[in-house]
């Protein structure tokens, strides 16, 4: 029995370890509840499995396994009631420092030798965040978010972790993935910066170019799609799903993710054409640099659904809805994986929705929000679960494909009669490790979580 165990590496995933960038902090504790969930659903089906297989008790079984699994890793579980699973804890006390010129330290609170280590890191977050142990608050910009990447890497390599994978829900310049003339390839220089500290891994979610998954040398990049959330929600939305509905490429860069949906939904796929002159440089939403914005397909009456990687200022997907709407189109709905809402881009989204331009806007927590969360044209979708699930399946060495390519589980969601209508349905689709939603805080709880 104890061999038996010692060899079942998910069955004591002590090994596995997080830490979570002052910046990544909600998204970290939400995807390390999903951690400890899943790992609770595994252990149940183990215990059962081998309480049927060697004719035991099953809460014999489970009584063993936490005994073996305290023996092997002791301060990763809890102390205490010795009956029902314990799981790890996961997250590794770490202590981040802002000095006055702005240089940033990180320090591991505790060993992490031989650890497979997952660094949570939103770069994009521009709230207040913690230093010193909450002695200090200040918002960061990307550069200072992306600096913490780095001390923090450093230092989970000075302190021996065996392999390193960055989460990082938004990658850092991913729009400056080509050049155009004396430009730099900053999306990928900062590529080979973790390149050259050490890391192994990336995990990101719609990366802006495909360009970048081919700019590494050594590390594998993760590009995870949240279609699966997007297409639940949308699917819930009232009578929105029905036959006068198309889905509009919002450009030419997004020709490939709208098909997709198209093909999934089975619906029509209409595109807006952008002509842009690059002499100008976007500033907002009122000023940008499309000069021309023509419509092909047919929108008249019909629910529009237009997908894109990124919402930074908006001016470009606001105009896109203005065509949409001088062109008859009835109620439009964007979902927007990186929803960035940079600058005044909430306000002008508000001025929008009075002038009834569109109708809703799906958006992920890869960004973290407070302000747009309260917004009733705005939903926010959890993507914590998936990106939980991928970081079980690497840790466990364990194939990604049907994560990576989810569309057998969104065909079996739109299948499934349960899952269209209110109620909710018995368990997740089928490939699933466990559900995406239950049993975690919302990202309504977000702003809670920072003040405690």
């Amino acid at each position: 029995m104890s061999k038996y165990l010692y060899t079942m590496n998910y069955s004591n995933p002590a090994n596995l370890a997080v830490i979570a960038c002052p910046g990544g902090e909600v998204f970290a504790d939400e995807v390390i509840l999903h951690l400890k969930k899943g790992y609770h659903h595994r252990l149940e089906r183990l215990a059962s499995k081998l309480a049927k297989r060697y004719g035991m008790d099953a809460a014999g079984v489970v009584h063993r396994i936490n005994f073996i699994n305290e023996v092997m890793a002791p301060a990763q579980y809890p102390q205490g009631n010795t009956e029902g699973f314990k799981v790890p804890r996961f997250k590794v006390p770490a202590r981040f420092t802002l000095f006055a010129n702005g240089e940033i330290k990180a320090e591991i609170l505790e060993s992490i030798r031989g650890k497979d280590m997952y660094i949570i890191q939103d770069v994009e977050n521009r709230y207040p965040v913690n230093f010193s142990g909450g002695d200090v608050k200040k918002a960061l910009s990307v550069n200072d978010h992306l600096m913490t990447v780095f001390v923090t890497v450093d230092a989970a390599m000075q302190a021996g972790a065996e392999r390193i994978t960055l989460v990082l829900p938004n990658f850092p310049y991913a729009r400056q993935h080509k050049a155009k003339g004396r430009e730099g390839l900053t999306a990928s220089r900062v590529g080979k910066i973790f390149e050259g500290l050490g890391v192994n891994h990336i995990i990101t979610l719609d990366i802006h170019s495909r360009d970048i998954v081919n700019a590494f040398n050594r590390i594998r990049l993760e590009n995870l799609h949240a279609s699966y959330q997007i297409i639940r929600t949308l699917s819930r939305l009232d009578g929105v799903l029905n036959d006068d509905f198309v889905v509009v490429s919002p450009d030419t860069g997004a020709v490939d993710r709208n098909k997709f949906y198209a093909s999934a939904l089975k619906k029509p796929l209409a595109l807006l054409y952008k002509e842009r002159d690059y002499s100008r440089v976007s500033k907002d939403a009122l000023e940008n640099n499309i000069s021309e914005i023509k419509l092909l397909g047919n929108v008249r009456g019909k629910t529009v659904f237009m997908a894109d990687d990124m919402l930074g200022t908006g001016g470009t997907l606001l105009k896109g809805m203005r065509v949409l709407k001088e062109n008859g189109a009835g109620r439009v709905i964007c979902a927007i994986s990186l929803p960035l809402f940079s600058g005044d881009a909430i306000s002008y989204f508000d001025q929008a929705y009075q002038e009834g331009l569109f109708y809703r806007i799906i958006g992920t927590n890869a960004v973290y929000q407070e302000e747009v969360l309260s917004r009733g044209w705005y939903i926010s979708v959890n993507i914590t679960g998936l990106f939980a699930q991928i970081i079980t399946r690497l840790h466990q060495r364990l194939s990604l494909s049907s994560l990576l390519d989810n569309r057998g589980i969104i065909t079996r969601l739109l299948a499934d009669e349960r899952l269209l209508a209110d109620e909710e349905p018995e368990g997740p689709p089928q490939g699933l490790l466990f559900s995406p939603a239950d049993g975690l805080p919302g990202v309504q709880d977000q702003k809670a979580h920072r003040e405690s």
